[in-house]
């Protein structure tokens, strides 16, 4: 039975001209990727939250540029193999073959590509609202309340389950400097608005930890 949030997919698919056929395809396949046994926290679950969020988020976009923002947010960790900027560059690929066999225009297909690629580096131009909606829509689990933001990390831990607790520390706190060191989280005005305080207080707890681990005490 499709998930739930399959007629949204569909619709947004429609919206654009894609073929009703190849997009009932184009989900199926999309399904069982997000279910595949590896996955903890990258799941279907996480991407129906970016579709949800980005779509709230890029509302003052025309229809056409949201639908593009949806279906970039649903495929964006599509393929996901915990091997950064490889999983996004693969799931790009995956949304350009099923948008170009749904006969969606070239335009909307590199849109949505460069908006799923956008993810790997989490950077946007400064005028790009619909790449601004979706980063910040992937990273709204930061502002979660701190047992929702503890189950994503021990879920991602998980996903890296093949390092050892100091490596993953280290690489972990290395993440997590960086992002505290932005002067902003959120690239909108009212993702910061919802989520920057309460990210930021997570983030930082967190980083407190990785460094217990590591036996850094700053």
């Amino acid at each position: 039975m499709p998930h739930e949030s399959a007629p949204r997919w569909h619709s947004c698919l429609a919206l654009l001209g894609g073929d009703h056929h190849v997009g009932h395809d184009a989900w199926a396949d999309l399904e069982t990727r997000y279910t595949e046994p590896h996955r903890r926290y990258h799941d279907l679950a996480h991407a129906t939250a970016v579709a949800h969020d980005a779509e709230q988020l890029a509302a003052d976009l025309p229809f056409h540029e949201r639908a593009v923002v949806v279906l970039a947010a649903w495929a964006h960790d599509v393929v996901y193999d915990a091997v950064p900027s490889e999983d996004e560059q693969r799931s790009a690929e995956w949304l350009r073959r099923w948008l170009t066999r749904a006969g969606i225009a070239d335009a909307h297909i590199d849109r949505a590509e460069a908006l799923v690629l956008a993810t790997a580096t989490h950077e946007a131009l400064e005028d790009d609202f619909a790449a601004a909606a979706l980063l910040d829509a992937d990273l709204a689990i930061l502002g979660a309340p701190p047992a929702a933001y503890a189950a994503y990390v021990d879920n991602v831990r998980q996903e890296y389950a093949r390092y050892p607790d100091d490596a993953w520390a280290t690489g972990r706190a290395a993440v997590l400097e960086s992002l505290l060191a932005r002067p902003a989280l959120y690239l909108t005005e009212s993702a910061r608005s919802r989520w920057e305080t309460a990210a930021r207080r997570n983030l930082q707890a967190e980083l407190t930890r990785c460094r217990s681990v590591r036996g850094d005490h700053r």
